[in-house]
């Protein structure tokens, strides 16, 4: 069952350029006859308190879904470490989740498992793992961590391994959900969902 925690503010990581779709806003890529980014919505809106869609090109469309919508301050598509960074520049909750919107399986009890562990360990940031493999663009974090983040920015730091191998961070199996963090980066991957 799903859980709506009142302290996270989910992020929903829209700013990428779709490099490997052929340049598109993989955000609007239709999957079973909606955009992934409805079926992301859908699936984490009900998880969290309130929701910010990070974006960087068709800003009108994304505010038409009713959400705001934040670009990035740091420039030239600098990845999924800004757009956490400009989700938590507005975010007013004590934590916030980023989830892709080329996802649109997550899990519905992701921030429930993610926070459980967070607050268990004492963690800055929670990280979901599937098998060996971590997600971390799946991630619930301390909004705290911003001050070093973006200092992490200024100083050209691109990779989110690198930026929280710095952190206190829990690791959070769903080997029992691995399915659920399939993103869908290309075409084929998208004509294999489509089926699912």
């Amino acid at each position: 069952m799903t859980h709506r925690h009142a302290d996270v503010t989910g992020i929903v990581l829209a700013g990428g350029q779709g490099r490997r779709m052929g340049g598109v806003d993989k955000g609007w890529v239709e999957l079973a006859g909606e955009p992934m980014i409805a079926h992301v919505l859908r699936r984490l809106a009900p998880q969290v308190a309130d929701v910010l869609v990070n974006a960087n090109q068709n800003l009108d469309r994304y505010r038409a879904l009713g959400y705001p919508v934040v670009a990035d301050s740091v420039g030239g598509f600098a990845g999924p470490l800004a757009g956490l960074h400009a989700g938590l520049t507005r975010a007013t909750r004590a934590l916030a989740v980023t989830v892709p919107c080329d996802s649109p399986f997550l899990p519905p009890d992701l921030v429930d498992r993610l926070r459980t562990a967070l607050v268990a360990g004492d963690a800055q940031l929670a990280v979901a793992k599937t098998f060996d493999q971590p997600h971390p663009v799946f991630a619930l974090v301390r909004r705290d961590v911003l001050p070093g983040l973006a200092a992490f920015l200024e100083r050209g730091g691109r990779k989110i391994d690198a930026w929280y191998a710095a952190l206190d961070v829990a690791e959070v199996p769903f080997d029992d959900e691995a399915e659920a963090f399939r993103n869908i980066n290309t075409a084929a991957e998208l004509a294999a969902a489509a089926k699912t």
